[in-house]
């Protein structure tokens, strides 16, 4: 019988060619960076590849009880990184995008690399979690920490309110041995960011298997030179 990670490792190579991006919008080169690690701490729900932003005061992902703009929306119903990260390089705020190459596991960490200066302090990291409609966890333009100090925070699970939770597999993408339906629609959901409800067994989910209990993700930022 195959692991949980073999399986899912069918359509890993799917979401990073989707996601996979790496992308420095400096004028000048900076030899700081921040270090930002995540682990997955719940216990059957799989993170799409994940993006790590470097960016100004007052640049944020999305507001509770806003809308969820277009970018955030493809990432949250499909793991797609691009449209998010296009949307925070045409801010003229963002300094370095950095996007993992696969997914991360429950129980697992991986560390991406920003680059950092005194007017670009800020971080925001994204992904989806699947198998969700539109479930996603995020840090959302988080000061980072000042000299060697390292800062650590915990993500809940968000719900972009662009789709209905209604955990059929039809409209829910991978792993393939949970769903392997479509993933961003235009469809509308609640219509707001708000905490996700989490998963509840009334379509093809199942509750024992992918519910969760917040906290879902831990994010540890280190400040590193080079």
């Amino acid at each position: 019988m195959r692991s949980f990670k073999q399986l899912f490792r069918i359509t890993t190579l799917t979401f990073a060619a989707a996601s996979a991006l790496m992308v420095t919008t400096a004028a000048q080169a900076s030899n700081k960076y921040y270090e930002v690690t995540v682990t997955n701490i719940t216990q059957g729900v799989v993170f799409t590849p994940i993006m790590v932003a470097s960016h100004k005061h007052g640049v944020k992902l999305f507001e509770l009880g806003g809308s969820a703009s277009n970018g955030l929306e493809h990432i949250a119903e499909s793991g797609n990184t691009v449209p998010l990260s296009d949307e925070l390089i045409a801010t003229g705020k963002t300094l370095d995008i950095a996007t993992a190459d696969g997914v991360l596991f429950p129980g697992d960490s991986l560390t991406l690399t920003v680059k950092t200066d005194k007017r670009h302090s800020h971080v925001s990291v994204a992904s989806m979690l699947v198998p969700t409609n539109d479930a996603f966890f995020a840090v959302n333009g988080l000061h980072g920490p000042r000299g060697k100090r390292s800062k650590t925070v915990y993500s809940p699970a968000y719900d972009a309110g662009t789709e209905n939770n209604d955990e059929l597999c039809a409209n829910i993408p991978g792993p393939p041995f949970a769903c392997t339906g479509e993933g961003y629609n235009s469809e509308g959901g609640e219509g707001f960011v708000h905490i996700h409800p989490g998963i509840h067994g009334n379509g093809d989910l199942s509750e024992d298997s992918y519910d969760w209990r917040n906290p879902v993700a831990k994010i540890t930022i280190r400040r590193i030179k080079d």
